[in-house]
């Protein structure tokens, strides 16, 4: 097998650079899923390393879920589970107040992109449901109070309609963001709906029903622009 030109690599530990190779070596050869990898003696031989550290690179890689061990057949590709590696590590609770922020604004970001998809994939029972959330949360923007479990609902529901099966994972795997901004708005935001200007989910059903793309749009940017604004005035460069 033809050995592989790299650059030197610095201040990065022997497996590390191990696990570089190997995923330089799928990319160079195009391995796709279902296509074995070099046994673990030829990968020690070809980089001159031990069996061990190979062995502690392989495993890195089955944990990131793109290697899995098949029975004869030695190390084989897999198709990684991306929303699942990024779940273990928001599951640790160990992100900080930063990192929950960055990832709040691009749930922004997302639900902002996803209206066309939104407008154009809705069924009326979709609707439907989606009206009967906004009417039972009953929600007092006054007192700046919103219930975690209605506000999930109604998003999880609009994000179902995109009919995006990656999407809607996302959006589950974001709960602990919502929590984030449910606790956050309790302590510090003021009156949501001063000078009676919010959209709530009650409009948007109305724009859903009734409007265009561009309305149902336009909606929702100001449905999400208080956290727009707040995350711009919290935002430190």
């Amino acid at each position: 097998m033809e050995k592989i030109k790299f650059q030197p690599l610095e201040n990065i530990t022997l497996v590390d650079r191990i696990e570089k190779h190997i995923i330089e070596h799928i990319k160079e050869h195009k391995l796709k899923p279902g296509d074995a990898l070099p046994k673990e003696m030829e990968l020690a031989e070809w980089l001159g390393v031990s069996r061990t550290a190979v062995r502690e690179a392989m495993s890195r890689l089955r944990t990131l879920g793109l290697v899995e061990s098949k029975k004869h057949r030695g190390m084989i590709l897999k198709e990684p589970d991306l929303i699942n590696n990024i779940q273990k590590a928001i599951d640790t609770k160990m992100l900080d107040e930063n990192t929950l922020q960055d990832l709040f604004e691009f749930r922004l970001m997302f639900e902002i992109g996803m209206v066309d998809f939104v407008f154009a994939r809705k069924t009326p029972e979709q609707v439907a449901e989606l009206e009967r959330l906004a009417r039972e949360a009953n929600y007092e923007y006054v007192d700046n109070y919103f219930s975690l479990k209605d506000e999930f609902m109604f998003h999880s529901t609009l994000y179902k309609m995109a009919n995006n099966q990656t999407l809607l994972r996302f959006q589950e795997m974001l709960l602990p963001v919502f929590q984030y901004v449910h606790d956050f708005q309790e302590k510090e935001i003021t009156n949501l709906n001063e000078g009676n200007t919010l959209v709530t989910h009650l409009d948007l059903v109305e724009e859903l029903k009734n409007g265009t793309p561009q309305s149902f749009r336009e909606a929702m940017r100001m449905h999400l622009s208080p956290h727009f604004q707040r995350m711009r005035t919290r935002r430190v460069i």
